[in-house]
């Protein structure tokens, strides 16, 4: 028999993690971890110095340096596995540009070879050292949320056989499970937020410095990261508690 309050903390943390995992998920599949905001007016000139009809942003292979430059220049949006940048639409021989500045969504899906290629200390120089900071912390940020993922996915499995054998004690595993989920979603979040930074500092110029803010993708992942501490610490306490009074209760029965 289970003492209501174990029940209740139970159900909460279940709760908990649930929403976590939703906002951890909802997070790697979006592409609003970081927001760019032009200080000028976006249009196509960069990208046609570049490469015409913006051929050179599209390709996934696309160096480091040039897309980073063309998120700069116009409002755009960087997630863990998509770029998007805001550009106008063009024009045809038959009929002209719309008067209205309407703009559409490029966006271009990260390779899984690019996500893993070495960051180099001269963005865009493949002749200059490899920076191993920016390479480990850009590996990170892909790695720890599906870690996270799983590790959760691993703790709802211990959870029903917990259910199953009508005991919390294992339930303790649920929670360890879920404190390690919330430091995987943790280091996500720095390791992305480091990486961001010391891109910056990299690539800023005086002619062009990056410009924007984290996005909404990048707070689910920092919102989920609590939710799954606090389910983990419900999971635990409960697990702990409930042993210890059966214990002292058994005790008692001998006596």
């Amino acid at each position: 028999m289970v003492d209501n309050r174990f029940a209740t903390a139970l159900v909460i943390g279940s709760v908990l993690a649930l929403i976590s995992a939703v906002y951890i998920a909802a997070a790697i599949g979006t592409d609003h971890w970081y927001e760019y905001r032009s200080l000028s007016e976006p249009n196509d000139t960069y990208l046609h110095s570049i490469a015409p009809a913006s051929e050179e942003f599209k390709t996934e292979d696309v160096d480091e340096y040039m897309y980073s430059r063309a998120l700069y220049r116009h409002n755009g949006t960087i997630g863990l596995w998509r770029r998007c940048i805001r550009v106008s639409h063009e024009g045809h021989w038959f009929k002209p540009p719309p008067q209205d500045g309407e703009q559409g969504a490029l966006c271009v899906s990260f390779s899984l070879k690019d996500q893993f290629t070495p960051k180099y200390t001269q963005i865009g120089n493949h002749n200059s050292g490899i920076d191993y900071v920016r390479t480990y912390l850009s590996r990170c940020q892909i790695l720890l949320p599906f870690i996270s993922l799983g590790l959760m996915c691993f703790g709802a499995l211990i959870g029903l056989c917990a259910c199953s054998c009508h005991t919390l004690y294992p339930a303790i595993g649920t929670g360890v499970l879920h404190l390690l989920a919330g430091a995987c979603t943790l280091g996500t979040v720095a390791c992305f937020a480091a990486n961001v930074e010391l891109l910056h500092v990299k690539t800023r110029v005086p002619e062009l410095s990056p410009n924007g803010d984290y996005g909404w993708s990048f707070c689910l992942a920092c919102v989920s990261a609590p939710l799954q501490l606090m389910a983990a610490a419900l999971f635990i306490w409960a697990a702990r508690t409930d042993r210890t009074e059966y214990s002292r209760m058994k005790m008692y029965r001998v006596a």
